[in-house]
């Protein structure tokens, strides 16, 4: 999931309005994406053992711009997750192809942190990591403890398809940003773009002779609707319930105004006791109370509650773009997949109905201590090539980074719906950063030990706002972790 600065400018003042105006226009020309997340967390040592020998430096060309060695292995990991492991495949076959003495070591797992963290601390890392999927390791300990390279030679440097641009002038809006925590360097690119929303059956919806609801009574009405018909109004990961926030955290926003949202980010003293807050967390508790969550939710994963949702068990679901190809296999062929921004409270929200979370996804990074950082940021510039792009999109039902690569592809319903909810939204784009700038934070402590537990039955909204509050400010006072602010 997830999920994703501190220093970015984009998300304050005029220049946020700037970039949500790119963004805007990039739905409007069909450009923008959606797609995936990253989970649980991690630590990174700072120290550990050396690497061995780094791959020599080699001969820098017009077809070699970041002067890889010809003959150097190269090492990369994905996290297999929603978006299966072909496109990763087909792209490391280019490489190899560009390369010919080079058989590159490529693997895929889901156990990411388990799997590399050991290595991390030997400092005998990978090339290039998908750090994503439910043992994401955390960025912001990764960043702070200067595990990684810094990306600026692979965004200045040409782009595979056009020498005449560099490969930062091919990507979508607030991509290279995203990936900045502190100044100008870019430790993560984001591969693919997310829309973070409540995913529904327009379908399911029509036979309920309903729209989507744009006001919490009227939420609470389609709920009742749905719950004679024998439905259940909502359904979630309730295992890892870190994926509430995907409709939570934009409600928020909307309710309470952008600066709500930036104050949780930034720790700040009571954020989460501003009225806003009480008033979301008392609407989805009201979900609980009346009945209208399927019964049993709380002991689901994400792919349980996803499946139960497409076979029409419940009507609404908080997830990400990532979903229609992670659900391929049980979304029925007239589901009629569709997304909304989330259900405000009522018409003295700050922010209109639209508001959405949306922002890149698929954190891919090279760790500082590989043995061939060039390979892998080459790894990354052929997959942000036009072709590669369209290979992404054609088979895993999302746009990436790139800023292209659309032609000849018939978009599905899912990412029709996205652009479309993107295109609504126009400058009312938020991008909460809590899961990336605090990952053990989001997931584990706000996630599971709060909004879980209230979701549960187990906690009453005041009791969870006041347990979040203490979680916070703890992280706020922890100074074994790099905290970051909006700035």
């Amino acid at each position: 999931m997830g999920s994703t600065s501190a220093q970015n400018p984009e998300y304050n003042g005029s220049a946020r309005v700037g970039r949500r105006d790119l963004i805007k226009r990039s739905a409007a020309l069909g450009l923008i994406s959606v797609p995936t997340m990253s989970f649980l967390s991690a630590c990174a040592s700072g120290g550990g053992g050396g690497n061995g020998d780094k791959a020599k430096e080699g001969k820098k060309t017009a077809k070699n711009p970041l002067a890889v060695n010809d003959t150097a292995q190269m090492e990369f990991v994905l996290f297999d997750g929603g978006f299966g492991k072909e496109y990763a495949e087909d792209a490391v076959k280019i490489y190899e192809k560009n390369f010919p003495e080079v058989t590159v070591k490529f693997a895929a797992t889901q156990k990411i942190q388990s799997t590399l963290q050991p290595r991390f601390n030997q400092g005998t890392p990978p090339d290039l990591i998908d750090n994503s999927g439910a043992e994401q390791m955390d960025m912001g300990v990764l960043v702070g403890k200067d595990q990684l390279a810094d990306l600026t030679p692979l965004l200045d440097a040409p782009s595979y398809d056009d020498p005449s641009k560099k490969v930062r002038d091919t990507l979508r809006p607030g991509i290279v940003e995203m990936g900045q925590f502190d100044g100008e360097k870019v430790w993560i690119l984001y591969y693919a773009y997310t829309v973070y929303g409540v995913w529904y059956s327009q379908k399911a919806l029509d036979s309920l002779d309903e729209q989507y609801p744009e006001t919490w009574d009227q939420m609470l009405a389609v709920c009742e609707k749905a719950k004679k018909k024998g439905m259940a109004g909502w359904t979630y990961a309730g295992k890892y319930p870190y994926y509430l926030p995907f409709s939570l955290y934009p409600m928020i926003g909307k309710v309470g105004g952008v600066e709500v949202l930036d104050a949780i980010d930034n720790l700040e003293p009571n954020a989460w006791k501003h009225p806003a807050v009480k008033a979301c967390f008392e609407a989805y508790y009201e979900l609980y109370k009346k009945g209208y969550v399927l019964k049993g939710t709380p002991g689901l994963d994400h792919i349980q509650s996803q499946t139960a949702w497409a076979q029409g068990k419940a009507l609404f679901i908080p997830n990400g773009s990532w979903v229609e190809n992670e659900s391929a296999n049980v979304i029925p062929k007239d589901f009629d997949l569709a997304v909304s921004a989330p259900t405000g409270i009522d018409s003295s929200d700050k922010m209109p109905f639209g508001t959405i979370w949306a922002s890149g996804g698929e954190p891919f990074i090279v760790p500082a201590k590989a043995k061939n950082t060039a390979g892998g940021m080459e790894q990354l510039r052929i997959m942000l090539s036009e072709a590669s792009s369209r290979n992404f999109t054609g088979k895993v039902k999302s746009l990436t980074a790139y800023n292209g690569g659309t032609d000849g592809i018939t978009l599905t319903p899912g990412l029709k719906s996205g652009v479309a909810a993107l295109d609504k939204a126009g400058q009312n784009v938020v991008n909460p950063r809590l899961q990336d700038w605090y990952v053990q934070l989001q997931k584990e402590k706000i996630g599971v030990s709060g909004l879980g537990e209230m979701m549960a039955g187990r906690l009453t909204p005041a009791e969870a706002i006041k347990k979040i509050q203490g979680f916070a400010d703890e992280a706020a006072k922890d100074t074994s972790i790099k905290h970051y602010k909006h700035q």
